[in-house]
């Protein structure tokens, strides 16, 4: 049997399993749900077109039980909070070791930089550790983003939207007017345009700029 022999309906069928695949890969629960969401409403309408009801209805649930969650995370109102950290705090350091990988690959984030840093903050979400911002003293005016993470489970955006918009008083209280992050891979150059952030030239170099 060819590609081109395989009939619609079990296109959809082959359709809706890869789409449910991929959903269990995300680390995102909100984006699992969303993707999970669409694999299964493909699922329950291959379940009614092959006749096969037990596995109509069965995805039809997994359907309602995905909107229902999705429904709840929209309308939930996430706690945060914005807790500054000794730069020789035994937690920062395990946090820091534990995802040094995905840390690393994301801002080549180093031991020297926890060193030279001047400010740093764990942001907390419903009182979990969900990500933690590291900064220190570029000029006058200026601080530079050494480290701007956000664990797995909460790489939605929500997390450096709060941090930005708590601790802008802060710097601009001590005469800091803007944000800069050099070396920002593509991923991390449209989480950055999401915070708004403009790309530029600073020092002969890339780089993407904040005003406070």
């Amino acid at each position: 049997m060819s590609l081109f022999t395989i009939p619609l309906v079990e296109w959809v069928g082959y359709i809706a399993s890869f789409i449910i695949l991929v959903s269990l890969l995300m680390r995102s629960i909100k984006r699992l749900r969303l993707i999970n969401l669409g694999g299964s409403v493909l699922f329950t309408a291959y379940g009614f077109a092959i006749g096969s009801y037990p596995v109509m209805m069965m995805n039809a649930g997994i359907v309602l039980i995905n909107v229902y969650y999705l429904v709840q995370m929209v309308k939930s109102e996430d706690y945060f909070d914005v807790v500054p950290v000794d730069k020789t705090d035994e937690y920062l350091r395990a946090f820091l070791a534990f995802y040094q990988k995905e840390i690393k690959r994301a801002m080549g984030f180093t031991q020297r930089d926890l060193d030279a840093s001047d400010f740093r903050f764990f942001v907390l979400r419903n009182m979990v550790p969900a990500g933690l911002f590291i900064v220190n003293t570029y000029d006058e005016e200026t601080l530079e983003i050494t480290l701007d993470y956000a664990t797995p489970a909460y790489q939605d955006f929500k997390t450096g939207a709060h941090v930005y918009s708590r601790i802008t008083d802060l710097f601009k209280s001590q005469g800091y007017t803007r944000f800069v992050v050099f070396n920002a891979d593509a991923a991390h150059a449209k989480y950055l345009s999401r915070m708004r952030f403009e790309e530029t030239t600073l020092d002969n170099q890339k780089a993407f700029i904040k005003n406070l």
